[in-house]
Formats: structure tokens, sequence, C-alpha cells
């Protein structure tokens, strides 16, 4: 590789340099940094600022959705939770409910059936008493009629009747 620095000192480039032009690239430079730095820099520095405080501000807002959708999303996964518990106990309850009906329903129709044995019970005894009493009517007056053939002439029919309801009293009572 060849060198061009020995190549321009030789030709006399480095050494003729104008000391008005490096004078007055040094002035301009620094009338240049100098109306950049009080027209320029501010407003640039202070829109770097405002940018930044945007975006920390947009960071900010951001964590800030993030922190409040992390605690609606706690809020209805309890939410959730809280309906899972209420549906359990309103299962719970109604299996209760239904299991109480049905109890109460098994002793009502215990006791209706228990009721309806007892009434054909008193309805069986009434009638018995009622066959009883007709069959004994019935024996009182076929005995009357045979004892008022037999013995027709040293009874009235009064005194015979009256002989057979003694007879018919004093015969054992039929069990019931």
């Amino acid at each position: 590789m060849v060198s061009l620095l020995p190549a321009a000192l030789a030709a006399g480039g480095f050494t003729d340099l104008e000391l008005g032009l490096t004078l007055w690239t040094v002035v301009l430079f620094a009338i240049f940094a100098f109306v950049l730095t009080k027209l320029g820099w501010k407003p640039l520095l202070a829109m770097i600022e405002e940018r930044e405080k945007g975006i920390h501000d947009a960071v900010g807002s951001a964590q800030k959705a993030n922190e409040e959708a992390q605690r609606l999303l706690a809020q209805h996964q309890e939410l959730i939770r809280e309906a899972g518990r209420q549906r359990e106990e309103i299962v719970k309850r109604a299996l209760a409910d239904a299991e109480t009906v049905k109890t109460d329903l098994i002793a009502q129709a215990r006791a209706e059936s228990d009721r309806m044995v007892q009434k054909a019970k008193e309805q069986i005894e009434r009638e018995k008493k009622l066959a009883i009493q007709e069959l004994r009517s019935s024996v009182a007056d076929l005995a009357v009629e045979a004892a008022s053939k037999i013995v027709q002439s040293s009874l009235t029919p009064e005194a015979q009747k009256k002989l057979v309801h003694d007879f018919i009293d004093n015969l054992p009572q039929a069990r019931g």
C-alpha cells in the first residue's frame, strides 16, 4: 500500500496551509456552535426531554393499565370462584329441599295409608256388629217362630220373644 502522506509533504501540500482559512474555519465553527447552542440546542434538548417524558408517561400508563388489567383479571377470577361456590350451595340446597319434600311426601302417604286402613277397620267393625245384630234378630225371629209352633197355646208371642231374647243374651258373645 502506498502512503499518500509522503507524496503530499513532498509536493508541499500540508505546509502551504493558509492560516487565514484555518482561522476563519475555527471562527465560523465557534459561531455555528454558539448559535446552535443558543438557538437550537435548548429546543433540541427540550424536544428530546419531551419525547423522553412522553415515552416515560406511556410506559407508566402501560404499567398502570397492566396493573388494572391484572386487578380486573383477579377480580373476575374471584367472581367466577364465588359463582361456583354459589352454584354448589344452590345445588346442595336443592338436593336437601328435594330430600325434605320426598320425606314429607312419604310421611303423608304413610299417614294417609294408615288413616285408610283405620277407616277400613272401623267400617269392617261396624258392618260386623251390624251383621251380628241382624243375625241375632233373625235367629230370635226364627227361634220365636219355632217356639211358637211348639208352644202355641202356653205362651203369648211377646213372652216367647222375651224368652228368646233372654236366651240369646245369655249366649257367649261372638269374638271380634
